[in-house]
């Protein structure tokens, strides 16, 4: 049986700083605030923000730690 995956401490860190950034987009926002409610549950990431956490990774623009969310998001979503 597969592990439950839930956001780790690192992730939820990055997280927490797409949340308080200026200059984060609502999409990374969102993805952000995702993986957090992740952290150290067994919630599943929305089909809609999986969606946006795919277009963050493919981004050029997009800071680590939005990419480091949506990654962590992405592995939790729902099957």
């Amino acid at each position: 049986m597969a592990k439950s995956a839930s956001t780790g401490k690192k992730v939820a860190s990055s997280a927490a700083k797409v949340l308080k950034s200026k200059t984060a987009t609502k999409a990374e926002k969102a993805v952000a605030a995702s993986a957090l409610t992740q952290k150290g549950s067994t919630e599943k990431t929305s089909a809609k923000v999986a969606s946006s956490a795919g277009k963050i990774l493919k981004s050029k623009t997009a800071s680590k730690e939005a990419k480091s969310a949506a990654a962590s998001a992405l592995t939790q979503k729902k099957k």
